[in-house]
């Protein structure tokens, strides 16, 4: 069973058996990927496809991660460094993720 949230057209589900937030994209899969220590998620790897880099999918998937991880309840840690560039983007992320 997957949760969703709705980034644009664009939806963000998390796979808890695959430790993943994963987001379709024409056909491709975008994807965090990360370890649940202490019930906070370690952010570990994040994952555009080479055909769709450069277009903000990034970014919405990373936020559509932040907010769905929210939604169920977890606090996060930024280990990759393209997610913890776009957590400190935003204020709205300080609080849930470190």
């Amino acid at each position: 069973m997957h949760n969703n949230t709705n980034t644009g057209n664009l939806t963000v589900q998390h796979e808890k058996d695959n430790k993943r937030f994963t987001m379709a994209i024409n056909g491709e899969i975008a994807k965090v990927e990360y370890q649940l220590r202490d019930d906070k998620m370690y952010l570990t790897y994040s994952e555009i496809p080479l055909k769709l880099r450069g277009k903000g999918y990034g970014k919405e998937l990373v936020e559509g991660t932040f907010e769905q991880l929210t939604k169920e309840g977890y606090k996060a840690v930024a280990v990759c460094s393209y997610i913890k560039a776009v957590a400190r983007r935003s204020e709205k992320w300080n609080s849930i993720i470190e």
